[in-house]
């Protein structure tokens, strides 16, 4: 009963921090904690995102003394130092309050998405562990910490975030809420982060997945499944390919400018891209080299662009799926796609009976006749 009572607080108090911006117009006006009065007064302050405030202040040296506070109950809290504002490459500050009322403040290197890539006391941050405190009073926790730099700060891309579990063995669950801001460090004002990269990538995700996943395949199950409707099947399936082609080299230039932006280290992704490039392009220059139907050699152009655009989408399929994965992206992705690639797997199957059941009925009737 007391664990299921102390839950239900812990997520108010969550909660409150989230859903309660008032408290913040307040807070820099609150003193510091006596236990941190002596290295860390006279720093100016800023609330930043929710109930999250930074006092922050530089000295000669390139130090940089930080107190982070905000609404806290459970888990862990934490500011990340980033250059392009994303999460993947950064190193982050993380503090909480252990089950058995012992503070811990540790660095984090933010390698990847998952929990097994956030790397503890790793980081390009250089600090000294003996300054730095975790308090918690009046349902408020302090991170105080101070970071040397080789220059003054100015415009830096912070990530500010809070998990609702305590890490255990220094493992952080995913966190509960996140943001990514622009804080100047000599005038204290701040703004959110350029969505540029994020949404490059969706755009990257949306182009790809519909030429690759949509498009392409309905031109060829038109290809193969609408021959009697000749001449109109070929205008059909050649149009549709081609508007596929051209929006999924659009993915792939968004791809290319993602990457060149973020660095990702998606090697699996980027080569499968590659590959099914190559294919398409294969494709596109097969119309150019296409026989007339007389030709004894137009048998062999069949084959090869009957097999050769198979093995794409297969390959794109593939990669969309592998996509989707190290993007991060969300669930309605992997159902929005799950349901796409279902809806055409069924398409395929069903035609694919009703056609071998129209050749076996139209051998029948030859053998017969």
């Amino acid at each position: 009963m007391g664990t299921g009572r102390a839950s239900v607080v812990g997520a108010l108090l969550v909660a409150l921090a989230v859903l309660a911006p008032a408290v913040t117009a307040q807070t820099c006006n609150d003193e510091l904690p006596s236990q941190l009065v002596r290295n860390y007064s006279g720093l100016a302050c800023a609330p930043v995102w929710n109930s999250f405030v930074l006092r922050y202040a530089q000295d000669k040296d390139n130090v940089l003394r930080v107190v982070l506070s905000t609404m806290y109950s459970t888990g862990w809290v934490g500011m990340g130092f980033s250059k392009n504002g994303l999460m993947v490459g950064s190193s982050a500050m993380v503090g909480w309050m252990g089950k058995t009322g012992v503070a811990h403040i540790k660095q984090f290197s933010l390698q990847g998405k998952t929990p097994s890539q956030v790397v503890v006391d790793k980081g390009i941050l250089v600090s000294n562990d003996h300054d730095h405190t975790v308090l918690v009073q009046q349902a408020k926790i302090y991170l105080a910490f101070q970071l040397r730099f080789n220059e003054p700060l100015k415009r830096q891309n912070v990530l500010l975030a809070f998990g609702s579990a305590i890490p255990v063995n220094d493992r952080l669950s995913e966190h509960q809420d996140k943001t990514s801001i622009t804080f100047d460090f000599t005038t204290g004002s701040s703004s959110s982060a350029s969505s540029f990269p994020e949404g490059l990538k969706r755009t990257h995700g949306a182009l790809n997945l519909f030429a690759w996943g949509v498009l392409l395949p309905i031109g060829a199950i038109v290809a193969r499944y609408c021959r009697r409707w000749d001449p109109l099947w070929f205008y059909l399936h050649a149009g549709i390919q081609f508007v596929g082609f051209i929006l999924g080299l659009a993915g792939i230039v968004a791809g290319v400018s993602l990457y060149s932006k973020i660095q990702a280290n998606v090697p699996a992704h980027r080569g499968l891209g590659i590959f099914v490039l190559v294919l398409g392009i294969l494709q596109i220059l097969a119309i150019f080299l296409r026989p007339n139907k007389d030709s004894k050699y137009r048998k062999f152009w069949n084959w090869y662009h009957h097999w050769v655009g198979r093995l794409a989408l297969f390959f794109a399929a593939i990669n969309i799926v592998l996509g989707i994965k190290v993007g991060g992206a969300g669930n309605s992705w992997k159902i929005g796609y799950g349901f796409n690639l279902a809806v055409l797997l069924i398409t395929i199957i069903t035609m694919e009976v009703l056609l071998w059941t129209r050749w076996r009925n139209n051998s029948s009737s030859t053998a017969a006749y």
